[in-house]
């Protein structure tokens, strides 16, 4: 794919998109762990809530590559559309272990929305398109982790 500045600006929006749906996951997670009382669901929360940072990181990298710097206003289409970890943090007040749960359920589904269709897209070049999948793996796996579990 040749880079022109208009698919360089696409990817770079997609890719912004995209961390801040990470910036999502990482504050309801963050949240989540503060308002749960278990210590081992607590535990992997913040395991998560670590994880969605160094996602953001490699996003950011990639971004970098293409000689952009990154916007951390959080801005971007796909940013917009997933407000859904901000939506339910008030499920967390009363620390309802299922509540909490179902919250974060909803969010990754939502996280793993985004991905699919950043992919769809066609807009990310190879390595992105490698980054990408690789999170959307891991981010997947983290679903199947927090229903199997019921966390």
């Amino acid at each position: 794919m040749i880079h022109t500045d208009e698919t360089t600006k696409e990817a770079v929006k997609t890719l912004e998109g995209l961390i801040s749906i990470l910036e999502d996951g990482k504050l309801g997670y963050t949240n989540a762990a503060e308002h749960v009382n278990n210590a081992a669901m607590k535990t992997d929360f913040l395991e998560y809530a670590r994880e969605r940072a160094l996602f953001i990181v490699e996003l950011q990298d990639e971004i970098n590559k293409l000689g952009k710097s990154t916007d951390t206003s959080g801005g971007g289409p796909l940013g917009a559309l997933h407000r859904t970890w901000i939506d339910i943090k008030s499920s967390f007040t009363d620390g309802d272990p299922e509540a909490i749960i179902n919250a974060c359920i909803t969010g990754e589904e939502a996280a793993i929305e985004k991905y699919k269709k950043a992919l769809d897209d066609n807009e990310l070049e190879h390595s992105q398109i490698y980054v990408v999948s690789k999170q959307l793996n891991s981010i997947q796996n983290t679903l199947s982790q927090i229903k199997m579990k019921g966390i």
